[in-house]
C-alpha cells in the first residue's frame, strides 16, 4: 500500500511539473517569435506599416543607407548641387539615410584619400562632387554605386570614347554641360561684331579642355578668331589672364572649378581693361562675368539626389541608368554690364547676389 501511495504522489508530482513546462513553453514561444513575425523583422507583413500604402513611401521599404559625399571644394556651385542632393534624399527616404560629407579642399589626392575611407568604410552610395571626385571614386570601387554631380562631360571625365550617354557598370549622375554651341551664338549675340575671343581655362581639369576646345570651333565657325590660354593653377591665372586680355576683345571662360574658384582675379584684371567676360557658369558669371546661361546646381543635386533613391531602394540599375542633363536659362551680371556700358539683349534674367 505504501508503495502504491508513493508511486501515486510521484505521478502527480510528474503531471504537475509537465503543465507547468508546458505554460512555460508558451510563455517562451511568444517572446520569441516577435523577433520573426512581427512586421519590423519581416517586412512582408500586410500591415501598412512595412509595406506602405502608396508607392512614395520608400523609407518604410528600403532600411537604412550611409552615403559617402566627396566635395572637390567648398564653392557656391559645388555647395548647391550637395545641398539639393540631401534635400532629395532625405525627402524620399527620411530618416533611413545619413550622410559623411567629407570636403577635399581642391585636392585631387584627397579625393582619392577620402573615397578610400568610404569603400573601407562599406557606404552604400558614393556623390562625387566635381570631375576629380568622380575620377577618384571610379578608381577607388567597382561595386559600390557612384553618382557624379556638376560633372561636366562624362565620356572625358572617365575616358570613354564615343560616349553615349551611359557610362554603365556603377557609375551614373548628373553633368552640368550648358550648350556649347549656344554659349559661343551667346557671345555674337551681345557683341555682333567682336572679332577676337580669348579662352581661359585650367589645363589641369580635362572638362575645361573640352569645352574650350568644342567652343572655339563654333566661334570660328561665327567669323571669330578664337585663342586658347591655358593656365596650370591660380598660381599663374593673374598673368594668363592678363596676356588674353591685352590680346583680345572678349575673353570666355567656361566651367572650371580653378577659376570659379578665382573669380576676382579674373574681374580686377578685365572690368579695368573694360573686356568682357562671358562664362559657362553663373557662380563664375557672378564673380567677373557679363553673362552666361545658366543651370540651377541646386536642382542638380536634387536630380541626383533622386537618382540615388532609385538605386538604393531597386527601383532603378545604375548600369542602364542615363547621365541626366538640365536645362538652362539666360543671366547677366547686372553690375559689371553697368560698369562697362553694355545693353542687354531681351530675355535675359539679373543674376541675383547670394549676398542678397
Amino acid at each position: 500500500m505504501k508503495a502504491k501511495k508513493f508511486f501515486a504522489l510521484l505521478l502527480a508530482g510528474l503531471m504537475v511539473l509537465s503543465l507547468a513546462a508546458c505554460g512555460g513553453n508558451n510563455d517562451s514561444s511568444s517572446a520569441d517569435s516577435g523577433s520573426s513575425d512581427t512586421p519590423a523583422d519581416t517586412g512582408s507583413s500586410d500591415t501598412p506599416a512595412d509595406t506602405g500604402d502608396t508607392p512614395d513611401d520608400t523609407a518604410s521599404i528600403a532600411g537604412s543607407f550611409t552615403i559617402g559625399i566627396c566635395q572637390l571644394m567648398e564653392h557656391p556651385a559645388l555647395d548647391a548641387a550637395t545641398q539639393g542632393f540631401q534635400e532629395a534624399l532625405t525627402a524620399q527616404l527620411g530618416d533611413s539615410v545619413t550622410f559623411q560629407y567629407q570636403n577635399a579642399q581642391g585636392d585631387a589626392n584627397t579625393c582619392s584619400t577620402i573615397i578610400n575611407g568610404f569603400v573601407s568604410g562599406g557606404v552604400d552610395l558614393i556623390l562625387a562632387n566635381a570631375t576629380p571626385a568622380l575620377q577618384a571614386a571610379a578608381a577607388g570601387t567597382s561595386d559600390i554605386p557612384i553618382l557624379g554631380t556638376a560633372v561636366t562631360e562624362y565620356g572625358v571625365a572617365l575616358g570613354i570614347d564615343d560616349f553615349d550617354g551611359i557610362v554603365g557598370g556603377n557609375i551614373s549622375g548628373t553633368s552640368d554641360l550648358a550648350p556649347l554651341d549656344e554659349q559661343a551664338a551667346m557671345i555674337k549675340e551681345w557683341l555682333p561684331d567682336v572679332q577676337n575671343v580669348g579662352l581661359i581655362y585650367c589645363s589641369a581639369e580635362p572638362n575645361s579642355q573640352y569645352q574650350v576646345d568644342v567652343v572655339k570651333s563654333e566661334l570660328e565657325g561665327l567669323g571669330c578668331t578664337a585663342t586658347l590660354y591655358a593656365f596650370a593653377d591660380s598660381n599663374d591665372l593673374a598673368a594668363v589672364c592678363t596676356t588674353a586680355a591685352s590680346e583680345n576683345d572678349v575673353l570666355y571662360v567656361p566651367t572650371d572649378n580653378t577659376a570659379a574658384n578665382n573669380t576676382g582675379i579674373i574681374d580686377n584684371i578685365c572690368r579695368p581693361l573694360g573686356i568682357p567676360v562671358f562664362a559657362g557658369e553663373e557662380g563664375i558669371a557672378e564673380g567677373c562675368g557679363v553673362a552666361t546661361l545658366s543651370i540651377s546646381y541646386y536642382d542638380l543635386g536634387y536630380t541626383t539626389g533622386e537618382m540615388a533613391a532609385q538605386i538604393l531602394t531597386g527601383a532603378a540599375d545604375i548600369s542602364t541608368m542615363p547621365v541626366s542633363y538640365t536645362s538652362v536659362t539666360k543671366k547677366y551680371n547686372a553690375d559689371i554690364c553697368e560698369d562697362l556700358g553694355i545693353t542687354v539683349p531681351e530675355g535675359y534674367q539679373v543674376i541675383e547676389s547670394a549676398e542678397e
